[in-house]
């Protein structure tokens, strides 16, 4: 195991910048996600870490090992893709044993090598089957027990459950974390899924337009939004159209909605009078009887099975909040007037 660092690495084409001159840190045995959009950048970081593309400057260390020039095979990782590759002429115990071969191992050192691996990803008894003999989700454990069987120092996935059905995808990214947290193997994901970087990361990193917008826990991403992009691109945010008042005490003070509301104090500094923007989750929104907070109106009304989705308006801003469907909460109706508030800790005031 080793960790994994990243210095002003860059890759441009021409004129067109992939990857514009990241700084990263990846801990030893952590499962670190890169997540953005499609062009953002994630999978030219994975390849410039796994050797497949050459970065244009900058420097790449795995441990202490400086890789940056290296060929694939000689750095040590193993890395699993969107498709699996897996070799439809060969047996699963084959597949498995290809990269010992290449190593020229022993076949008795590979027959209990293969039989761990199964073991490890819980394929016993699936030796002999072939490609066409599997499922989706037994294609991509054959794909990991390739690459683990020859025990790397870091393992790169690269949207590898993107080709698995939603239920798959569900039961598939509880076993992968499940497997890295076992085996302890430093790990670097990359998804455009915020769901999968959530449920499976020890930490993220967002990317955007080549660089890296943010870098934190799931919990300090999604409840601590550093960026406008971040806060959009994680889950759903209110984002209001704010004007800044000034400190008070350990709180911002804003003007919103024809009244005064107070939210956490940002890391920035915000000028009296300036503009900005206000993030709220929809979930930290509370629905209050009229004049127990800011007056809104009910817009619309959403059923969603375990949760009530209301939009409404407030002095002309469009807020979504989220419910609770429980049976001793009355259903608020269109054109119903209310209150909304929210804590001030559960709130973000951005840079406009």
């Amino acid at each position: 195991m080793s960790d994994i660092q990243l210095r002003n690495l860059v890759k441009s084409y021409g004129e067109n910048v992939a990857v514009a001159g990241i700084d990263l840190h990846i801990q030893q045995g952590e499962f670190f996600s890169l997540l953005g959009p499609s062009g953002c950048g994630k999978s030219t970081t994975l390849r410039m870490i796994a050797g497949f593309i050459r970065p244009t400057s900058g420097q790449i260390l795995i441990g202490s090992d400086d890789v940056t020039r290296l060929p694939p095979e000689k750095r040590d990782i193993g890395i699993v893709f969107q498709n699996y590759a897996i070799f439809p002429h060969m047996s699963v115990a084959e597949n498995i044993a290809f990269g010992l071969k290449l190593r020229k191992k022993k076949p008795a050192e590979i027959d209990t090598a293969v039989a761990f691996a199964l073991k490890q990803v819980g394929l016993m008894g699936y030796e002999n089957r072939y490609q066409r003999q599997l499922s989706g989700g037994e294609q991509q454990r054959v794909a990991l027990a390739r690459v683990l069987v020859t025990h790397p120092r870091i393992l790169l996935l690269d949207e590898p459950l993107s080709a698995l059905d939603k239920a798959l995808r569900e039961e598939m990214k509880y076993w992968i974390k499940d497997l890295q947290k076992t085996l302890g193997i430093t790990t670097v994901y990359v998804t455009h899924d915020q769901d999968e970087a959530l449920t499976m990361s020890d930490r993220i990193g967002v990317m955007q337009k080549a660089r890296i917008e943010q870098v934190g826990t799931p919990q300090e991403i999604y409840e601590r939004p550093k960026t406008l992009f971040v806060t959009t691109f994680i889950g759903q945010s209110n984002v209001l159209n704010v004007t800044v008042k000034g400190r008070e005490g350990d709180r911002l003070a804003i003007e919103f909605g024809g009244g005064t509301v107070l939210t956490r104090l940002p890391a920035s500094d915000f000028a009296a009078g300036s503009a900005a923007k206000l993030v709220v989750r929809p979930e930290n929104v509370i629905i209050g009887e009229a004049g127990t907070g800011l007056p809104a109106t009910v817009v619309s009304e959403t059923y969603q099975g375990a949760l009530v989705r209301y939009r409404l308006t407030v002095s002309g801003q469009d807020v979504v909040a989220e419910r609770q469907n429980q049976s001793h909460v009355a259903r608020l109706s269109v054109g119903q007037t209310c209150a909304v508030s929210w804590d001030p800790e559960r709130s973000e005031v951005l840079v406009a």
